[in-house]
């Protein structure tokens, strides 16, 4: 059983009284509701109505909605529920995880990248500001996975990097700007994602180091985070064998589960071994690797007997609660292990202050994008933006010597064509002319679609120019990758928009060429011909900007890569 006086609740009697009492008072559907955390997509009053007072939701997390309209669904939420709600964000980069007109400041990738401290730190604080001023108190992060695999994208951009010592670092700084702004954090993806390349919303996880490597990486982390207190963590539908069979020596490997419903993982590594006494959420409950671990109904009930205290999203809000109240009268879910997430659950919410909870006044919704944000969003560009390599020694260029400037921008598939192409591109225009570059940026197959979808748009793709043509008009050519991917594929990788595109790099021996990402950090496994590349981490209006400063010689490179942008090649060091 928890201990609610000790790390990481440190409640006192008073408290431990609000807890014991709440609990004593509550329905059995109350107690059942208390365990899931709602995905809020509609906001009229009637779901959120339904949502507190006959599903009892404990916790909520939200997608989409103005700033306004967040801001007033969170306060119902508060208002309106018997007991106060944990309210969640994904402030992984920033105030952008909570509300869309929050402020990007820099991705995981980012943060590891910089030589300095200040900029997870900077990062944690916007997001923690304009989290808060919505009525947020929990941030789904920090991202503490150990990225040792290249090839995976999943945590490529949201971790911190491959050095263990140096993902604990930025996780604490992290923890430590939230604890400051009153907002807990939950550590994920426990046991850990980046050492493997699939996606765990397609397949289950698996993570595959031995016990020696899992102690000597993740088990570093989140030992130093929950030795200071982390009060949550976040568990993946990832398989951890080696320290399964440790616990289990006799389990076959078809019984061997996700880190969410293996009590091996959770009650002996987590609970035991590491002594995290805090909360356990699972990951989203929708994802595969989950559903390709076990039918729903099983899942509800095994996720919460495993060790898990609350569940990250319904599938239907009263089949899954009918599923855990089947579960808890026929002994799957033991009422001890019931109290037990109850205690968790009602000990966090006073560790927030929640059962004193004042909602925020709506006049601090007027820090969320605010200008402080946007300069530390800009230093943070400054203090990240790396240049892997140049060995062409082309760097830096100035409209003087390389005044004609070709753009190519690949770009991934837009969602929908009424999305419109990645405002990245035009940002990108915008800043070069702004610095006195002629830029001709052609039209990709997405954008000739936008203007008109026909058959023949992907033959104008294959249209090549001219060689001489194209070296006598172009000084430049700046090959730039804005490649996006999540719950879609398991390994997302530079895609030309059509077969036969000529976006594909002709030009490198024609024209001096600079690549650079402004997503992923892997991509020299695709164009290893660059002989210089940079990866910027973002196509915000800051990051596109400390871009052109630092291209232009205005600005020195300060970002510093790892040996995962190599890709374990030869080649793409040349």
């Amino acid at each position: 059983m928890v201990d609610l006086k000790a790390k990481p609740f440190n409640l006192d009697d008073k408290k431990i009284k609000w807890v014991e009492d709440t609990i004593r008072d509550m329905t059995m559907d109350e107690k059942i509701g208390q365990l899931f955390i709602n995905l809020t997509l509609r906001r009229d009053e009637k779901t959120l109505d339904e949502l507190v007072n006959k599903y009892h939701i404990g916790g909520v997390r939200w997608q989409g909605g103005t700033l306004e309209e967040v801001y007033e669904q969170n306060r119902f939420f508060q208002e309106k529920s018997k007991i106060p709600v944990l309210i969640a964000a994904n402030c992984e980069a920033g105030g952008n995880g909570a509300v869309g007109e929050g402020t990007f400041v820099a991705t995981g990738a980012a943060c590891g990248a910089s030589k300095t401290l200040d900029t997870v730190r900077d990062m944690a604080k916007v997001g923690a500001a304009e989290a808060k001023a919505v009525g947020c108190n929990w941030s789904f992060a920090p991202v503490c996975d150990v990225v040792s695999n290249w090839r995976n994208t999943i945590v490529n951009t949201r971790g911190f990097g491959n050095d263990p010592e140096a993902v604990a670092e930025r996780s604490l700084a992290y923890m430590d700007e939230m604890t400051k702004a009153g907002i807990a954090c939950a550590a994920k993806h426990f046991p850990g994602d980046g050492s493997e390349e699939r996606d765990q919303h397609l397949v289950m996880g698996c993570n595959d180091l031995s016990v020696e490597e899992w102690d000597a990486s993740f088990g570093m982390v989140y030992k130093k985070l929950i030795d200071v207190g982390l009060p949550s963590i976040m568990v993946g539908h990832i398989a951890q064998r080696a320290y399964t069979k440790k616990f289990n020596p006799d389990i076959k490997d078809e019984d061997i589960m996700p880190a969410t419903m293996s009590p091996e993982l959770l009650q002996g590594l987590l609970r035991g071994q590491l002594g995290f006494n805090g909360l356990i959420v699972t990951d989203a409950t929708h994802m595969a690797g989950l559903t390709a671990a076990a039918d729903r109904k099983n899942a509800m009930q095994k996720v919460v007997a495993a060790g898990c205290d609350m569940i990250l999203f319904f599938n239907d809000p009263a089949e899954d609660i009918g599923y855990v109240r089947a579960g808890i009268e026929d002994g799957t879910i033991s009422a001890e292990r019931l109290d037990d997430a109850l205690h968790r659950i009602l000990g966090l919410k006073a560790h927030l202050g929640l059962d004193e909870m004042s909602f925020p006044n709506k006049d601090m919704l007027a820090v969320v994008g605010c200008d402080e944000h946007h300069a530390l969003a800009r230093k943070a560009a400054d203090e990240s933006i790396t240049l892997v390599k140049d060995t062409q020694h082309i760097l830096p260029v100035t409209p003087a010597d390389k005044k004609k400037v070709v753009l190519y921008f690949v770009e991934s598939a837009p969602v929908s064509l009424a999305d419109g192409p990645d405002p990245a591109k035009a940002l990108l225009v915008k800043e070069l002319e702004k610095a006195g570059f002629e830029v001709r940026a052609p039209k990709d197959y997405y954008e000739y679609e936008m203007e008109g979808p026909s058959k023949f748009n992907r033959f104008k793709m294959m249209e090549h120019e001219n060689r001489e043509e194209f070296k006598k008009n172009t000084d430049l050519v700046l090959f730039v990758i804005s490649m996006k991917g999540y719950a879609k594929e398991n390994n997302t990788r530079l895609t030309y928009s059509v077969s036969h595109s000529c976006e594909i790099p002709w030009f490198v021996h024609e024209v001096p060429t600079v690549a650079v990402s402004l997503n992923y950090t892997n991509h020299l496994f695709d164009v290893p011909m660059m002989k210089t590349f940079i990866n910027a981490y973002s196509g915000s209006a800051e990051y596109i900007e400390a871009l052109v400063e630092k291209l232009t010689g205005k600005s020195e490179f300060k970002g510093e890569a790892n040996d995962l942008v190599w890709c374990d090649r030869w080649d793409t060091r040349l």
